[in-house]
C-alpha cells in the first residue's frame, strides 16, 4: 500500500539512499532538504532525474529543520499536494570530529539544534494532522554512540544524538494512544560509503584543539578513525540503512520493532539497548502504563 512519506535530510547519505528506497518501492516521498539548489543543485536534480526516468513518486522539497516557518510551509504544501502524511523520518543530522573541550558552547548548541531541536519543529508541525489519521509511524534515525561503543573525539555528536534517543523514547509512549507507532533504527559507524566523516565539523578553538593534537594525544584522532574504519566488515554497505527503512515502513501497523540495528562493526549498542528497552518496558507495567509500550489504532 502506498504511503506519503516526509523524510528530512534527504540531500545525502543514509537521507538520499532512503528516499530513493523508498519511492521505489512504490510509496510517495517527499525528500526534504534544508536548499535544493546548494551545490549547484546536483542532489534534488538526481532525484528528480530518477523520479522521471523510473516513474517515481519523488519529490525533493525546501525544509530547513532550523526554521518553523519553513517546516510549516512545507507540510502545508504536502497536505495541499497529497492530502496526509503517513510516516515521518527523522534523519537530519550533522557530525563533528575534535576534543571535546575545543568545541565552543555555541557550536554544542548548534548541534543539539539540528539533531535534537529539529525533531521537535518537524513534530509541532506535522503531529496535529497525524494524530487526527489514528494510524501513523515515525521513524528515528539515531547512532549506536549512545549505548554503544564510545570512541573519543566525537561527544558533541554522541550528545546529540543520545538527547534524539531519549526524546524518540518518550514520545513513543506519548503518540500510542493516537495509533501513531515509533521505531528508532540504530545504524552503526559506517565510514565507507555516506559522507558524514569526510564533513564532519571541526572545533572552533584551534588553540585548544593543537594543545590535545601536539601534546599527549597527538595521532590519537588517526588511530580513532583507523580503528573505526578497522573494524567495518569490507562488505559493510551503508544502504542496508535505507532497506531497513523500506521494512520497517512495509510492515503491520502495530507490529513493528521498536529498534532495528544496522551495525556490521557490532559495538555493542544491541546488547545494551537490550538490556534498556527491557527495563523500560518492565517499568511501564509496573505503574499501569503498559498499554503505551504499543499503538493503538
Amino acid at each position: 500500500m502506498q504511503q506519503t512519506i516526509l523524510i528530512t535530510g534527504a540531500s545525502s547519505g543514509f537521507g538520499a539512499m532512503t528516499a530513493k528506497a523508498l519511492a521505489m518501492a512504490g510509496h510517495r516521498v517527499y525528500a526534504s532538504m534544508r536548499d535544493p539548489q546548494a551545490r549547484g543543485g546536483a542532489a534534488a536534480a538526481d532525484m528528480e532525474r530518477l523520479a522521471r526516468e523510473e516513474g517515481l513518486a519523488l519529490r525533493p522539497i525546501a525544509l530547513d529543520v532550523l526554521s518553523e516557518p519553513s517546516i510549516e510551509a512545507a507540510v502545508e504544501t504536502i497536505l495541499a499536494e497529497a492530502g496526509r502524511i503517513d510516516v515521518v523520518i527523522h534523519n537530519a543530522g550533522y557530525m563533528v570530529f575534535g576534543p571535546a573541550e575545543a568545541f565552543t558552547p555555541d557550536q554544542l548548541a548548534a548541534l543539539y539544534d539540528v539533531n535534537v531541536l529539529g525533531t521537535q519543529r518537524v513534530n509541532r508541525a506535522v503531529l496535529p494532522h497525524m494524530r487526527s489519521l489514528g494510524r501513523a509511524l515515525m521513524i528515528w534515525v539515531g547512532s549506536s554512540s549512545t549505548r554503544g561503543g564510545t570512541p573519543p573525539f566525537l561527544a558533541p555528536y554522541f550528545a546529540a544524538k543520545a538527547g534524539m534517543d531519549a526524546l524518540a523514547q518518550s514520545y513513543a509512549l506519548e503518540l500510542a494512544r493516537f495509533g501513531i507507532e515509533t521505531s528508532i533504527v540504530v545504524p552503526g559507524a559506517f565510514t565507507k560509503g555516506t559522507e558524514h566523516f569526510a564533513h564532519s565539523g571541526k572545533p572552533a578553538d584551534s588553540g585548544r584543539a593543537a594543545a590535545y593534537w601536539s601534546g599527549l594525544y597527538a595521532g590519537a584522532d588517526e588511530q580513532a578513525l583507523k580503528g573505526l574504519a578497522g573494524l567495518e566488515p569490507a562488505d559493510a554497505d551503508p544502504s542496508k540503512v535505507a532497506e531497513a527503512i523500506v521494512d520497517l515502513v512495509a510492515m503491520p501497523h502495530g507490529r513493528r520493532p521498536f529498534r532495528v540495528h544496522i551495525d556490521p562493526s557490532d559495538d555493542g549498542a544491541a546488547i545494551v539497548n537490550g538490556v534498556a528497552d527491557r527495563v523500560r518496558a518492565q517499568l511501564l507495567v509496573r505503574i499501569g502504563l503498559a498499554d503505551l509500550l504499543h499503538p493503538k489504532p
